[in-house]
């Protein structure tokens, strides 16, 4: 993407809706107080043709409050759902791939971005727009994804960020969305992202790593409902997870079913600090319950039918697969020779483990694979080795 057609300030806008203003324009829009300003400000400039996407992967925002704020700005809203795509195309792969930040929290946005970016582009296309908008600042990495997807996608038009070079503070765009008759947008204490797979917080109130405190009002999976002991079991094939307790699921249920059941334990709540793009940290939390059981079930499996060298391998290949999806290179070439790779690995990836849940401590109760590589039997093994050992010397 040339300089002259990446979208960084409020001044790029000028002329995206063409001379009449009736050239379609095409947003991302999640509800929050970023995207629904940004539709204040295309409208307030004269865009009469703007189009409004929601990518829906499971998020908190229903498309009442959505529809409420395009029909208050004038603007039509797309809602797109993508849940089935968003787990089968990417947190699937993500699962495989073991893709944990550092140790400290799986990926999620890196996920999405990706699928949102595709989903877009499809819309622009349709349309005919020539220029695609999104919301992210450069103190969230989404701008370098949503930038790489859209440039990998290979969209000629238009895209990128007005606020990477024109913040607006909170204060500023809260006043101007009352004046707007959006008062509802003043209640937004942080910044959320969440879908299927992943609730997110940052900003606000937990800008400061030094200083932070969540507010319990905004977790909902993994808020303690459970006293008692709970014991699950997930079962895989071929490295896809496909029940729960032996019930067979498809992904989303398996997926929604988990969040709950792990979550009523007070399980799957991070925290951690992510790079931007020139190395400095900010602070992320996330829940994300079911990701913790799949993600540590899966490499239970992994463990007892993979060799040891190719496990050591792939560790090291997890950290460059996440590194490609945390750049925004989600569809580059390394990510996707990675991937195959680790498709390979989760074709020997079938069995269960089974869990035993209690007071935010999850412990393995069994563990069974198809084609295992454990031991069951220590002394018979021994005996049995020896008298191989021996065998060709008699």
């Amino acid at each position: 993407m040339s300089p002259q057609h990446l979208v960084r300030s409020f001044r790029d806008l000028a002329d995206v809706d063409g001379p009449d203003g009736d050239r379609p324009v095409v947003t991302l829009f999640s509800g929050g107080l970023d995207s629904t300003y940004l539709l204040h400000r295309l409208r307030s400039a004269g865009a009469r043709n703007v189009h409004a996407v929601s990518v829906d992967l499971g998020e908190d925002e229903s498309t009442e409050h959505k529809q409420r704020i395009a029909d208050r700005l004038g603007v039509r809203l797309h809602v797109i759902d993508a849940r089935q795509a968003f787990a089968e195309e990417f947190v699937l792969p993500a699962i495989a791939a073991q893709a944990v930040y550092l140790d400290t929290h799986p990926v999620s946005s890196s996920l999405s971005r990706p699928l949102i970016a595709r989903e877009a582009l499809r819309l622009a296309r349709e349309l005919g727009a020539e220029t695609v908008l999104h919301t992210a600042n450069r103190s969230q990495n989404t701008l370098r994804r949503l930038n790489g997807a859209l440039g990998l996608l290979g969209f000629e038009g238009r895209y990128g960020s007005p606020y990477d070079l024109d913040p607006v503070h909170r204060g500023e765009k809260i006043q101007e969305l009352k004046e707007a008759g959006l008062d509802e947008m003043g209640q937004r204490i942080v910044s959320g992202d969440s879908n299927l797979w992943c609730r997110e917080f940052e900003s606000g109130i937990l800008d400061d790593p030094e200083d932070h405190a969540v507010p319990e009002h905004l977790y909902r999976w993994s808020t303690v409902h459970h006293a008692g002991t709970d014991t699950v079991e997930v079962g895989f094939t071929e490295g896809v997870p496909v029940s729960v307790d032996g019930r067979p699921l498809a992904l989303l249920d398996l997926i929604d079913v988990l969040n709950r059941r792990v979550g009523a334990h007070g399980i799957g709540r991070y925290s951690g600090l992510e790079h931007l793009e020139h190395g400095e940290k900010v602070l992320e939390i996330r829940e994300m319950p079911a990701a913790w059981l799949l993600l540590r079930s899966y490499r239970h499996l992994e463990t007892a039918v993979l060799g040891s060298e190719t496990i050591r391998e792939k560790l090291h290949l997890e950290q460059l697969w996440v590194r490609e999806a945390l750049e925004g290179r989600w569809y580059g070439e390394l990510r996707l020779g990675i991937q195959a790779f680790v498709n390979v690995c989760a074709r020997q990836i079938t069995g269960t483990v089974r869990w035993q849940l209690s007071g935010g401590v999850a412990q393995t109760r069994s563990i069974i694979a198809e084609r295992p590589r454990y031991l069951r039997f220590r002394e018979d093994w021994e005996l049995e080795s020896i008298a191989a050992e021996a065998a060709p010397h008699r």
